[in-house]
């Protein structure tokens, strides 16, 4: 596995992390096995949400017990549950406490503000809990996990160690502007959706609503390397992202332990050839629209 610096934080992290929207709804024994592999070959990063349903939870169960072997993200702001409204400074204290809970630590090595707003962010009051809880012991760092216009505010606002934004050969609109200065603020980059929902899989328009942007995009770059093989195309997808300068760790999402080896495998490979990764950047400048902006 290759390890990669998170930007000032210290950390030295996999370049593969495991995201953790897709365990939803899963049992623990399947987690277990998941996680326990994803360990057991290397990989230190496991990042969840708030609003993942019972993600948390899940993981806290299934691996709670080797907090130790991990560095642990996940991301706060949304009610999820709780009484009090989205962005509320009591929704964000609750919710990490509920978050520790879930997970059975005492602390996370990344909190992420998640997809909040510029004005949210202008207005203080989260930030002001983040650090509270920060000073208590309860995180480590602090990030922010959006796109477009936010997630370069909040680079630019100077306070958080970390960014996580969607980076993938159809949305590469992060690649221009916003990654290059997280990395030179000295900044960890997360890549979420880093193989695109490997939306070129349907024939058709999908009935999943979160995949129907990507498949459309695909339909007007027709990128060569996706009449491959599902597996050699999703090799490309993810090397790809892994290899956009600025970038630390790409989080993919599964249920399935044999997909997380596959993945690995891919990551073994190194970097995407220049002449092809370059070919990717040259056709999404060539078709990219100004409305195809970061997808949340």
């Amino acid at each position: 596995m290759e390890y990669r610096e998170f930007g000032r934080t210290g950390m030295r992290v996999s370049a593969l992390g495991f995201g953790g929207s897709e365990i939803r709804g899963s049992d623990v024994a399947t987690v277990e096995r998941l996680l326990a592999s994803a360990l057991d070959a290397g990989l230190n990063v496991i990042d969840t949400g708030e609003c993942y349903g019972d993600s948390e939870e899940l993981i806290g169960r299934a691996v709670g017990h080797r907090r130790g072997e991990y560095f642990l993200f996940t991301k706060c702001g949304h009610r999820s549950g709780l009484e009090t409204p989205d962005w509320a400074p009591e929704t964000i204290r609750a919710s990490i406490d509920r978050s520790l809970k879930r997970l059975r630590t005492d602390y996370v090595d990344l909190m992420q503000l998640h997809s909040c707003s510029i004005e949210v962010l202008k207005e203080g009051s989260v930030i002001e809990e983040l650090q509270k809880a920060k000073e208590a012991g309860k995180i480590r760092f602090l990030g922010y996990s959006g796109d477009n216009e936010a997630a370069k505010y909040a680079v630019e606002f100077g306070v958080f160690d970390s960014l996580q934004t969607s980076v993938n050969v159809v949305d590469q609109s992060a690649i221009e502007e916003v990654i290059p200065l997280a990395a030179a603020r000295g900044m960890g980059v997360i890549a979420k959706r880093p193989v695109a929902n490997v939306a070129w899989r349907y024939h058709e328009k999908p009935d999943v609503d979160y995949y129907v942007e990507y498949w459309r995009r695909l339909r007007e770059l027709k990128f060569p390397f996706t009449e491959r093989p599902l597996s050699e195309a999703v090799g490309v997808a993810l090397r790809f992202t892994l290899s956009v300068p600025g970038v630390t760790t790409a989080i993919v999402g599964t249920q399935n332990p044999g997909r997380w080896q596959e993945n690995a495998r891919y990551v073994d490979e190194g970097p995407l050839p220049k002449e092809e990764f370059d070919a990717i950047r040259e056709a999404w400048r060539r078709v990219a629209r100004p409305d195809w902006v970061g997808q949340t």
